[in-house]
């Protein structure tokens, strides 16, 4: 059984970082790609970003280019998303998607498993 299971998520003040993980299990997933997207209160399910499971190919949303990025915990083997000079409007709950083959989409209909996602708020 696949599942995916995110951490990291939080309280932050604005200007500040939390660093997100995405830890999969019930398969390999090497030749996977992860996405994480984004849902706030009264909208819709937005793209945030996307790579490899094992690293390639990165894709930002334009709101998060600059700002978040991809940093791989050897630890676990997987990439985190680091996401820095937060910013009130990024307050959602952050999902972890996981797609094969391992191309990086923007799109999440592209997505086979999902996590059940973890809260970001950040206050002003």
């Amino acid at each position: 059984q696949v599942q995916l299971v995110e951490s990291g998520g939080g309280l932050a003040q604005a200007g500040g970082s939390l660093r997100l993980s995405c830890v999969a299990s019930g398969r390999t997933f090497g030749n996977y790609a992860m996405g994480w997207f984004r849902q706030a209160p009264g909208k819709e399910r937005e793209f945030v970003a996307a790579t490899r499971w094992m690293g390639g190919s990165t894709s930002y949303a334009d709101s998060v280019k600059g700002r978040f990025t991809f940093s791989r915990d050897n630890a676990k083997n997987t990439p985190d998303l680091q996401m820095n000079s937060l910013k009130p409007e990024d307050t959602a709950v952050y999902y972890c998607a996981a797609r094969f083959p391992g191309v990086v989409s923007a799109s999440a209909l592209d997505y086979d498993f999902w996590g059940q996602g973890t809260q970001v708020t950040v206050s002003s």
